[in-house]
């Protein structure tokens, strides 16, 4: 029997309404900003459409108001390419609301629209590898070290642990019905992206005084979180440098149109 395809929610939602990015580039959203000529809601959303375990594409967001401003996207939408879901007031809580749309037996794909880079190579291997785990929840993480080397000027949130820095692809896997309890302590853990010692304090304390002194690793911290949450969480660690590398700022999407050559 073949595994059970995928739906894909694609998070397209804005949440600063005077994001520079967005002025610069004058458009209605983020998720709008073209990159080598074409929005990054639009590359993500090939990308998944040539992945072979994604059956479905979900997009929640952008606001209803900018659907209209998207030749493009109105045109899948009318064909049934992709179906919209409107946003909730953050991420977590805009993926939770969408999974609702999804039967609970159908695993589910969650990535996000300033993603321009993704290709369904890579979408592919991680869903493979999170399927290969029998995790409940499978997070996509890639090493410091790769980054850095591959793209020495790209700015990136690091948690560091034991075994070394590692960085958010922006690639969610819940794989089953159990997984979709995970949406509220994700909601916590998301207000606090920015600050790994407070991401690491959804462990505990003790775990908070491990990570300061480096004795934490990656493996005991998920160990930990699984616990805590009662779920099985596996990180599938990305051999692509770049499915680390969205775009939340004009540098960034400099970034990437040097990596495409879409600034010559």
């Amino acid at each position: 029997m073949h595994a059970t395809p995928f739906t894909a929610v694609v998070l397209a939602a804005d949440r600063n309404p005077d994001d520079p990015l967005v002025k610069n580039a004058g458009v209605c959203c983020k998720a709008l900003v073209e990159i080598d000529g074409a929005p990054m809601l639009q590359r993500v959303i090939g990308a998944l459409q040539d992945t072979a375990s994604v059956q479905r594409i979900l997009v929640s967001g952008p606001a209803r108001n900018c659907l209209d401003s998207s030749p493009w996207l109105q045109q899948a939408l009318d064909e049934g390419r992709v179906d919209w879901v409107e946003p909730d007031r953050s991420p977590s809580t805009s993926a939770f609301r969408s999974m609702q749309q999804v039967a609970a037996a159908t695993p589910v794909l969650i990535t996000t629209a300033d993603h321009p880079l993704l290709r369904a190579d890579i979408v592919e291997h991680f869903l493979s590898e999170a399927r290969r785990s029998g995790a409940d929840v499978a997070v996509g993480l890639t090493t410091f070290a790769s980054i850095r080397r591959k793209f020495p000027n790209a700015t990136k949130t690091v948690l560091r642990f034991r075994d070394g820095g590692y960085c958010g692809c922006n690639l969610f896997a819940f794989l089953t019905p159990q997984s979709r309890a995970v949406a509220e302590a994700w909601r916590k853990v998301e207000q606090q992206r920015k600050n790994p010692l407070r991401v690491i304090g959804q462990l505990g304390w003790w775990s908070v005084l491990l990570y300061l002194l480096g004795r934490l690793s990656l493996e005991r911290a998920l160990q930990q979180l699984s616990a805590r949450l009662k779920v099985r969480i596996h990180a599938v660690i990305m051999p692509f440098p770049e499915s680390a590398i969205d775009v939340d700022s004009i540098a960034d999407q400099k970034l990437v149109e040097e990596i495409t050559g879409s600034d010559r």
